[in-house]
């Protein structure tokens, strides 16, 4: 499984907990635009499809550490150039 960087990860529950504060509540009474958007990606980020446990599971790899580091930049790839001759008038 794909796991956010760390602070991604901080900065997504620390936005969730701030917007779920702040927002207002949809037409029907349920969560916001943003807050639906914030869980949305929490969840797909933990692997979780509640919310709750995704912050559960965000919580705790942030206190263990285990959020992993980036991987390192892949390599440039050298760019060949190429002369192009074409006809002349």
């Amino acid at each position: 499984m794909l796991m956010p960087h760390p602070v991604v990860l901080r900065g997504l529950v620390e936005e969730y907990e701030a917007v779920v504060a702040h927002e207002a509540a949809d037409d029907r009474g349920g969560p916001g635009p943003r807050t639906r958007d914030l869980a949305y990606t929490l969840c797909v980020s933990t692997g979780t499809r509640d919310v709750a446990r995704a912050l559960e599971a965000a919580r705790r790899w942030l206190a263990a550490g285990t959020a992993p580091a980036p991987a390192p930049a892949p390599a440039p790839v050298p760019v060949a150039v190429v002369e192009t001759v074409g006809a002349r008038d």
